[in-house]
């Protein structure tokens, strides 16, 4: 029974050690890649991912049929002659 508890604490540990060794070399390697890093690049990182956002939006839209420019157009069209045929309809004839 206690060869059984010292090998199990003995493995948990192990694995601990291991974990924490993958951990930190993972950091290093991501502290390395960053070290050159400034405020600037990191400003024009935000605004490139900003644009490929709204890029990808758009795009998914257009996909979708929501952002389709031939229904936006019939809309204006019908917009507009109901819009001149509401004004026909209210005009008053003064004459003589």
């Amino acid at each position: 029974m206690e060869n059984i508890v010292f090998l199990l604490s003995f493995s948990i540990a192990f694995l601990a050690l291991f974990l924490c060794y993958y951990a930190h070399v993972r950091i290093s390697k991501f502290q390395e890649s960053v070290k050159d890093m400034d405020w600037a690049t990191l400003a024009n990182m935000t605004g490139e991912v900003s644009t490929v956002k709204k890029t990808i939006q758009t795009l998914n839209n257009r996909l979708n049929g929501l952002h389709s420019p031939k229904a936006a157009d019939e809309e204006i069209m019908r917009y507009m002659a109901n819009k001149q045929v509401a004004n026909n309809n209210n005009t008053k004839i003064i004459g003589g």
